[in-house]
């Protein structure tokens, strides 16, 4: 038998090892890939591995446009549920929707998102339509003015125009108290300021921690009450059919207050600067 050259039998061997490696290599990237779809598919997810959020922005600061998140939006929402995500083992993924939708449970229904988070206060009657976490923010309510305007109180709205938030619970507030104003409901924060600025309204009442995002940013503008409401935000979930995943935000969510993570969040977007 004719023997064959030593290099040539080499480059076979060397051949297949290569085959042998790049075998293993494609088995290992397709068992990373597998664990990162299986990561909380217990949670019935939109997407295997993904957190979808559904969320009104502009609403600073708790939600609004940039961050490094890799979403496209931060505030304090987003990044509460960005570390939420990381203790699950799951991608972020931040969606823009219409509030009203939102808190009424269509959006959830429609299998848009697995969370709705859009500093959304806990009330007994969206409770009927959505399933809500474990508080994770108090807020107030509020009236911003110009600083010009004469405007002292919600008592003297009386003939003014208020840009009120359709479906909020300022709205509500709003609607109770005060008397004689014309209330002007808008979809957003990112329509009622621009109007303000405009000199389309007299005052807007909503969340404390909203206007006061628009106090700093224009000094012509100044909250002259806040109203102790006792709300809680909550995040939102589909009506019974999210139990799984709620738990264990929940439990994600008290581990981040424990661990001190929370606070950090917090501060970033709500100590004074």
């Amino acid at each position: 038998m004719k023997r064959r050259p030593l290099l040539f039998t080499a480059a076979i061997v060397a051949s297949a090892v290569l085959a042998l490696t790049g075998c293993a290599s494609g088995s290992g990237s397709d068992d990373a890939d597998q664990t990162s779809s299986d990561a909380g598919a217990e949670y019935g997810l939109v997407t295997p591995g993904t957190l979808s959020v559904c969320s009104d922005i502009p609403y600073a600061p708790f939600e609004f446009e940039g961050g490094d998140n890799g979403t496209g939006y931060t505030g304090f929402d987003i990044e509460l549920l960005g570390a939420i995500a990381k203790k699950l083992d799951l991608k972020l993924n931040v969606q823009d929707v219409g509030f009203d939708a939102l808190q009424s449970g269509t959006t959830l229904a429609a299998g848009t998102c697995d969370v709705g988070a859009s500093a959304m206060t806990i009330t007994e009657a969206r409770k009927a339509n959505i399933d809500f976490s474990d508080p994770y923010y108090d807020s107030l309510q509020s009236l911003l003015v110009r600083t010009d305007s004469g405007i002292k109180s919600i008592k003297d709205l009386k003939g003014k125009t208020v840009g009120v938030q359709q479906g909020t619970t300022g709205e509500n507030y709003a609607k109770e108290n005060a008397k004689g104003a014309e209330l002007l409901q808008m979809g957003s924060d990112g329509d009622l300021w621009p109007a303000m600025q405009a000199g389309q309204l007299d005052a807007i009442l909503q969340d404390q921690p909203v206007n006061l995002e628009h106090e700093k940013a224009d000094k012509s503008y100044k909250i002259v009450e806040e109203y102790n409401t006792d709300e809680q935000y909550g995040f939102a979930f589909e009506k019974g059919k999210k139990d799984a995943l709620r738990d264990a935000v929940n439990k994600a969510l008290k581990e981040l207050k424990d661990d001190g993570e929370y606070q950090k969040i917090y501060d970033e977007f709500f100590t004074a600067k």
